[in-house]
């Protein structure tokens, strides 16, 4: 396990550097900055040095030396700071920047991802990968930066300064190092799958409280509030052992390298005073302090590295978890030559159709049937007897096993997604609209609907006189942010933005079923008008509605059980539909 998550961290932290060479100028410039920064830094030391040694005794001070070593000091702080400055502002911006381009990459994977993806993958898990562990990488990568060049610059620098003072001196801050280096492997090595465990955790959190929240009407009403918050209770258990085990583990870095780094301190004292009343080695009180500082600054980097291995193990949790999303097969991709659907007939044919969702609960299979141009289909059935699996088959959300389906006389795997998706109109049970205007969601599906369109749809689906009521009318803004409507209104809504886009074939799946009885009637007049020389699929549980159906379908199972108009079907006395008209209107058993 720990040698599968090394590898998946070398594997995401090489793919994140892809997204850092984008940005050269930046890396430059911060590479220059930490390298001023850092030699300005070791200067100061070794003119601090010098700046003691000038002090010779009680009323002994070369003070024109040492103003002048004042003055070199000043400077070189005065360019230690602004090139700290620089190399912290250029990291950010390669940080920020960079991470910006792979939620981007990332969010356009996740539109290329097929249907199964989302129906198997948690939402809130996936917002949490977008939100929590991204801005973990940000954090990460922009204090790496502000540290990694002048640090290197320091370490480098600083060590050739020892050696040049007292190479005695530079053995002992030599023999501590390996230790932090050795420290930090062990820490980083036993960490790293707690950490993964943490943000998996953290997903799952954010799902779970997606969820609920989304939901809280339903918890409320069936008394459910003590059993959602003993589930939280447990995931927020379980993110506490896993988050002290990776935070304990992590934190134990510091507080021993800063130890290995106080040892060394006491040893350079030890044996500098040593060297010092031995009068060996040109060793003074000002090397001293010089070397002191030095030790320190060539520890330090090292020191920061281990500070900050709980960010960089939980960013490498997150990379992973990103690079997972970016890993997964996108949707089938069309084969070449395709062509573009056209409608010009509307005929629908399936033929000989197999399809299940896993291959050992079989669904649909031998299914053949036949749909004339412009005709409206019904199709009912109890849950989970195969209707809305029949339109994600139409729309290629899956793809079937066996068989063809064809419109127009032509397979639909020789039309392109985009075209076939197009020339379907869904309106849904539920209900969707996104942050924005009513006119932008009204002409979601056709951006170049004219405003006499858009009116002339809300009209037809009964929502105009409720819009006009508005202050704002068309503008008024929708979401979080905006107007709260009921779901009746939403529905509305819905439906009038299917008749703006004028699709030549729809998909209707309980589309009433958010509306009163009074306004389903009125609706049902308004779909007729809509679905007009229409190929229509009409998905419904409460029959009323698809009674003037050409032809409605009865499906059990995956099959086609009964086929016909809704006299015919209600003439077989011992039918399927016939019982559940029974059920519905005459409270009989079914």
């Amino acid at each position: 396990m720990i040698l599968i998550n090394k590898k998946k961290n070398s594997t995401a932290a090489n793919r994140y550097l892809n997204y850092l060479k984008k940005y050269p100028r930046e890396i430059l410039g911060a590479f220059i900055c930490g390298i001023s920064g850092g030699s300005m830094s070791v200067l100061m030391t070794y003119y601090t040095g010098k700046s003691i040694d000038t002090m010779i005794g009680k009323g002994k001070v070369d003070f024109p030396e040492l103003f002048q070593i004042l003055g070199l000091l000043l400077v070189s702080l005065f360019i230690s700071v602004v090139t700290q400055w620089l190399v912290q502002y250029l990291g950010n911006r390669t940080a920020y920047r960079s991470v910006a381009e792979l939620r981007k990459d990332t969010f356009v994977h996740l539109d290329q991802l097929p249907i199964s993806f989302f129906d198997q993958t948690s939402h809130g898990n996936l917002v949490s990968r977008f939100t929590n562990d991204l801005d973990y990488v940000s954090e990460a990568c922009a204090a790496i930066f502000n540290s990694l060049f002048t640090g290197i610059t320091v370490v480098c620098l600083s060590f050739i300064a020892m050696l040049l003072l007292n190479p005695i001196l530079t053995l002992i801050v030599l023999i501590t190092t390996p230790i932090l280096f050795i420290i930090t492997w062990i820490v980083a090595h036993t960490s790293q799958n707690n950490f993964t465990g943490q943000q998996k955790v953290v997903g799952e959190i954010s799902g779970y409280i997606s969820e609920i929240v989304g939901n809280q009407k339903i918890v409320q009403a069936f008394q459910q509030e003590k059993a959602s918050q003993n589930h939280f209770d447990q995931l927020n258990s379980k993110l506490l052992v896993w988050g002290q085990k990776a935070q304990f583990t992590s934190s134990l870095t510091n507080p021993l390298s800063r130890f290995v780094d106080h040892l060394a301190y006491a040893a350079i004292g030890a044996v500098g005073g040593i060297l010092i009343l031995s009068h060996k080695g040109g060793v003074t009180l000002g090397v001293i302090s010089s070397f002191t500082i030095y030790s320190s600054q060539f520890s330090k980097p090292f020191i920061e590295l281990s500070g900050l291995t709980t960010q960089i193990q939980t960013a490498l949790a997150g990379l992973q978890r990103i690079f997972e999303i970016q890993d997964h097969p996108i949707e089938k991709p069309d084969t070449q030559p395709l062509k573009k659907l056209v409608v010009t007939n509307g005929t629908i044919d399936f033929k000989n159709v197999f399809f299940s969702y896993t291959p050992t609960q079989p669904l649909i299979q031998d299914l053949s049937l036949q749909i004339d141009a412009g005709s409206t289909v019904a199709i009912v059935g109890k849950t989970g007897a195969g209707k809305s699996t029949l339109v994600n088959l139409l729309m290629r959300f899956y793809d079937i096993q066996k068989g063809k389906i064809l419109i127009d006389g032509v397979d639909i795997c020789q039309y392109t997604r985009d075209s076939l998706r197009k020339s379907f109109g869904m309106v849904l049970q539920d209900t969707w609209l996104f942050d924005g205007t009513i006119r932008e969601n009204l002409s979601y599906g056709r951006p170049d609907a004219t405003d006499a369109e858009i009116e002339f749809a809300a009209k037809e689906a009964l929502v105009h006189s409720f819009i006009e009521k508005l202050p704002q009318k068309y503008e008024t803004v929708l979401g979080s942010s905006g107007l709260q409507i009921s779901n009746g209104q939403r529905q509305l809504l819905t439906i009038a933005r299917t008749m703006v886009s004028d699709p030549p074939m729809l998909i209707l799946d309980e589309a009433t079923s958010s509306v009163d009885t009074l306004t389903e009637r009125q609706i049902q007049t308004a779909f007729l008008k809509m679905m007009k020389g229409k190929t229509s699929f009409v998905i419904a549980h409460r029959l009323a509605t698809i009674q003037e159906a050409e032809k409605i379908l009865v499906m059990d199972n995956g099959m086609i059980v009964e086929i016909g108009t809704h006299k015919e079907l209600l003439q077989r006395k011992d039918g399927y539909y016939s019982k559940l008209y029974q059920a519905q209107f005459a409270h009989n058993d079914f």
